[in-house]
């Protein structure tokens, strides 16, 4: 059976996720270029090449794959990616196809022209709401009305970058030269960057610190849902500030409980990270009363193998099948509505802060809690230490 098509992309299945979008003839039978491959044509008879000279070489063409070959190159892509880098890939290239679509009306060229890539730069590099009746403005509302895009307001430089950051991959993957290499459209991008209002966001607007998760977790009663969730988040916070997909992601062959009656100690391993890859594995301790939450919810669900966390039904039961990526947010979210609080006080990514700016008040040292939170910037890391000394800086109370 055929994969079925949307906006000219072939929607896959990889075996242990979502369907997926790739461009078409990515994914799953790869299709790569050769020497006498050339992009379709623009609408309205526009000529290619505004920049001149100034474009990247085209590659060598690679060796003509079997099929067999194919297949076991797109597999290794799948099963290479993190799942969280394939679901942003999904959201960008659709973003990108329907945004081409309203402005030019065509489908994604493999390679895409550099008047293309450019007018995308201008495009997210402005406020749209006072530009009715531009092609930009017109475009953006198409977008709006489609769920793709929020408002006419200017997208952050970060959001701009991260969705020229898919494009490119989607043309590394094909072996194509991408428009945005070239020096006229690094530049626009350099400007945009700089011309931008936009203030550095918080992933969380504020840390989830020790106080924060203890009020999170006097709202977790003895139910099995409670237990799990008392259990999720003292994890989080405890073994380093984790990041909600590695949370989600466990399982219970990660979890060593040898030496839990003896010493009260649980090793944790994460097979993979954000900063760390499979082959690293790193083991990371869990002990005192978040090793105590993670074992009664261990105890309580039967969790014997599979997935770690998982969904409560609404006899109490434990299901089989693993939590979604999206569930730590929505467990915090019913959390703090729990405590009192707006939901939107604190993000998953608040236990990761929060773990930080915890070790800074307690003073443990910096390098220390990098082990634990797996930072390999010191400079990241540092950044909630710094918060916390300036704060207590004696120079703060000169006036007092």
């Amino acid at each position: 059976m055929a994969a079925p098509r949307r906006g000219g992309h072939v929607l896959s299945r990889g075996p242990d996720g979502p369907a997926t979008l790739f461009p078409t003839a990515t994914f799953p039978t790869a299709k790569f270029p050769t020497a006498k491959a050339a992009p379709a044509p623009l609408p309205g008879g526009a000529k290619r090449g505004i920049l001149g000279d100034m474009k990247p070489p085209v590659p060598l063409p690679l060796p003509a794959l079997s099929p067999e070959e194919e297949e076991a190159l797109s597999d290794l892509y799948r099963r290479g990616t993190p799942a969280n880098t394939l679901r942003a890939w999904e959201r960008d290239l659709v973003y990108i196809a329907a945004w081409k679509a309203a402005v030019f009306g065509a489908p994604l060229a493999w390679p895409e022209d550099e008047r293309v890539a450019l007018r995308f730069v201008l495009d997210h590099s402005i406020d749209l709401t006072d530009r009715a009746g531009t092609s930009a403005h017109d475009a953006a509302m198409e977008l709006i009305a489609a769920g793709l895009r929020r408002s006419l307001a200017c997208p952050s430089p970060a959001t701009l970058d991260r969705r020229i950051a898919s494009w490119r991959a989607f043309h590394r993957m094909k072996n194509l030269p991408s428009p945005f290499e070239a020096p006229l459209i690094r530049q626009a991008r350099a400007k945009a960057r700089r011309a931008a209002n936009h203030l550095p966001q918080p992933k969380s607007p504020r840390p989830v610190t020790r106080d924060l998760l203890n009020a999170l977790i006097e709202t977790c009663d003895g139910s099995l849902r409670g237990i799990r969730d008392r259990a999720m988040l003292m994890l989080g916070f405890a073994s380093g500030g984790r990041r909600r997909s590695e949370i989600t992601g466990l399982r219970r062959e990660d979890i060593d409980l040898e030496e839990f009656d003896d010493r009260g100690l649980i090793w944790i391993r994460l097979l993979e990270t954000k900063t760390t890859a499979k082959g690293e594995a790193p083991r990371l301790p869990l002990k005192g009363r978040a090793a105590r939450a993670l074992v009664a919810w261990i105890d309580r669900a039967a969790i014997a193998d599979g997935a770690l966390f998982r969904p409560v039904s609404r006899a109490d039961r434990a299901l089989v099948r693993p939590l979604g990526p999206d569930a730590m947010r929505l467990i915090l979210r019913y959390r703090l509505k729990c405590a009192g609080l707006p939901e939107d006080y604190a993000t998953p990514h608040g236990l990761r802060s929060g773990f930080l700016t915890q070790a800074a008040l307690d003073g443990a040292p910096l390098q220390a809690a990098m082990r634990l939170s797996l930072h390999r910037s010191v400079t990241q890391a540092g950044r909630y230490y710094a918060d916390v000394e300036i704060e207590t800086n004696p120079a703060t109370d000169l006036l007092d």
